[in-house]
């Protein structure tokens, strides 16, 4: 069952919401979450004005539980139906919708609440498998690029007194802006990261622990990646400094696409993201595009595997001020 439209009822019907969720959810059957029992007869809806809709009873051993249970929807006052298309318009937006134009889509009481909202659907997006990239005869593009501003320090006066105002003589760069790494997969899926300082350990790090070693990397010149012949099947590189984009087909042209999409959404449609959550919108964006059409999802199919992926995660709105990591 997958929605395919805005008109579908899914996404104006509280019930109709539940019930396809809990399709998603459960489609070998309902799943006690308790004692983990499995099966539509194992279970029994609880019905009438005393008890909230959605609530079963497990025959085995007797708790009460609803598909929401273990999700991020957990808790939340926000009808279910609105959720689900919260969720499809930030699937099918190519470069994600914000928390006010949320807010003003599913009429919702409070900017907080949609971007809390937001958050926790991008908790949803988050890849849990472990599966590394490429593999005999595939390719692997590696690039780095950089979001937002470099991270600024007073600078104080000798006498000890701060200066009064930032400029280029008040403040200093304490290391190099926003670093996103990007290992993208020709063809296929991608895996990005925010990290704190892009120095040649922590990229190296990353690309040994999700690239599979039968590989051929491609990177620019950078030396973030030098020795990586040692590590993988080869490791060829296309000169951008010397104005050298593509030889034969060596290049890096699927990650700077990924980028350009990325920078195209953080500038365009999100403006503003404090760095402690980066990789939050990194995820967003990474999500997508391991979920696009080239690799068969359409818009129903992509919101579904978000849907699924609620399941097992929950997100605080306390927890959303810590750096996502």
């Amino acid at each position: 069952m997958t929605a395919a439209t805005l008109s579908d009822p899914i996404f104006h019907d509280e019930d109709a919401a539940r019930a396809h969720f809990e399709k998603v959810r459960w489609p070998e059957g309902r799943t006690c979450p308790h004692c983990g029992v499995v099966g539509d007869d194992q279970s029994t809806l609880l019905k009438g004005q005393a008890h909230r809709a959605g609530l079963y009873k497990c025959n085995a051993c007797t708790s009460q539980f609803t598909a929401t249970i273990g999700t991020v929807y957990e808790d939340s006052k926000v009808p279910l139906n609105k959720w689900l298309l919260a969720m499809h318009l930030m699937c099918a937006s190519k470069k994600g919708i914000s928390a006010l134009q949320l807010q003003r889509e599913l009429a919702l009481g409070s900017y907080r609440t949609a971007w809390f909202m937001a958050h926790r659907i991008r908790e949803a997006m988050i890849d849990t498998s472990d599966t590394p990239l490429g593999g005999e005869g595939k390719v692997v593009e590696a690039d780095e690029t950089y979001y937002g501003k470099p991270a600024v320090s007073p600078v104080t006066r000798t006498n000890g007194k701060p200066f009064l105002k930032a400029g280029k003589t008040g403040m200093k760069k304490v290391r190099n802006s926003r670093p996103v790494v990007a290992l993208v997969e020709r063809g296929g899926k991608a895996k990005v990261f925010h990290v704190g300082v892009a120095d040649k350990a922590t990229v190296s790090a990353i690309v040994m622990a999700n690239v599979h070693p039968a590989t051929r990397l491609h990177t620019d010149e950078s030396r973030l990646y030098v020795g990586a012949a040692d590590v993988f099947a080869s490791h060829e590189t296309v000169k951008h400094s010397a104005g050298e984009y593509a030889r034969g087909d060596v290049n890096t042209n699927s990650a700077e696409g990924f980028f350009g999409v990325f920078k195209k959404g953080m500038k365009g449609v999100y403006q503003h993201c404090s760095e402690k959550h980066l990789n939050r919108y990194v995820t967003e964006f990474g999500f997508r595009h391991n979920t696009r059409e080239k690799l068969g999802f359409t818009d129903a199919m992509r919101t579904d595997a978000a849907i699924l992926g609620t399941v097992g995660k929950r997100l605080t709105y306390r927890r959303t001020d810590e750096a996502y990591v």
